[in-house]
């Protein structure tokens, strides 16, 4: 990997978590390139991050062993465009962040039969806790993929589907996820502000206590179901509250509520891939 150059198409948030990443588990600077339209983008990143820089897409591209396209997705098939002849003379793997954007499409753009890796990472990768899956097209390697795993490894957790139709769902499950959680955090704070907690008490309880029970569940070795029985006491407090979300669906909610991001995730990357 630290032989590879990698090029960044787009220098936006995601871009830096992913640059900064890769660079503190001893990928060196100078093997990776950033373009942005954006001068303020691209100074960010020479000053922060010691790497190469420009403006031209085609130009990162001409250096590149792997393509990390992250732009949005509105404007990826300008951008492939850019990209397209670097890309038919020396053949880099693409890995492509880009929400929504299906590898039909980008192989479509880019002419040929460019080997694509499709990445759906989170936002908290933007803290390297992120949650990524990744699918990649029959041309790519077995040694591409463990390049584009490494590369999203260095922003959190990283996993592989075997059907890009399964992007959909994980879009709606960890994509949209943070939000549920964040959801759920806001109603337990007012919720314990109508209890009479000072606010500020409520937020911290809430929040110290979301972050430990994540931790129970991703350090221990018991799955979340273990874990809700082990802490819930037969007539007591915890049942009595569980009883209540229970009885108000909570799981069909959240059924409901994955299908409907399932499903608009599939309805944009039909209008994202019209290009």
């Amino acid at each position: 990997m630290d032989k590879q150059t990698i090029a960044f198409i787009g220098g936006g948030n995601m871009a830096h978590s992913l640059v900064g990443g890769l660079i503190a588990g001893g990928h060196p600077p100078e093997r990776i390139w950033v373009a942005d339209p954006f001068v303020d983008q691209i100074d960010s990143h020479r000053h922060r991050h010691r790497v190469n820089v420009t403006q031209e897409n085609s130009e990162a591209a001409a250096h590149a062993d792997v393509v990390v396209l992250a732009t949005k997705p509105q404007v990826l098939a300008e951008a492939a465009e850019e990209i397209r002849a670097a890309v038919a003379e020396n053949g880099p793997l693409v890995l492509s962040i880009a929400a929504g954007i299906r590898e039909p499409d980008l192989r479509r753009w880019l002419g040929g039969d460019p080997r694509i890796v499709r990445a759906m990472p989170n936002t908290p990768s933007l803290l390297q806790a992120g949650a990524t899956v990744l699918y990649a097209n029959p041309e790519v390697s077995q040694d591409e993929k463990a390049t584009a795993q490494t590369i999203m490894e260095a922003v959190g957790l990283a996993l592989w589907v075997d059907d890009e139709n399964h992007m959909d769902a994980v879009t709606a499950t960890s994509g949209s996820g943070p939000a549920y959680f964040f959801l759920v955090m806001e109603a337990m704070i007012e919720a314990a502000k109508k209890l009479d907690l000072p606010a500020e008490v409520a937020e911290k309880l809430v929040l110290q206590t979301a972050l430990g029970a994540a931790r129970m569940a991703v350090e221990g070795e018991d799955d979340p179901a273990s874990l809700r029985r082990k802490v819930t006491s037969p007539g007591g407090t915890t049942a009595a509250a569980l009883e209540v979300l229970e009885s108000e669906g909570l799981g069909e909610s959240f059924e409901r509520a994955l299908k409907a991001a399932r499903d608009r995730s599939r309805s944009l990357s039909e209008e994202f891939g019209q290009a």
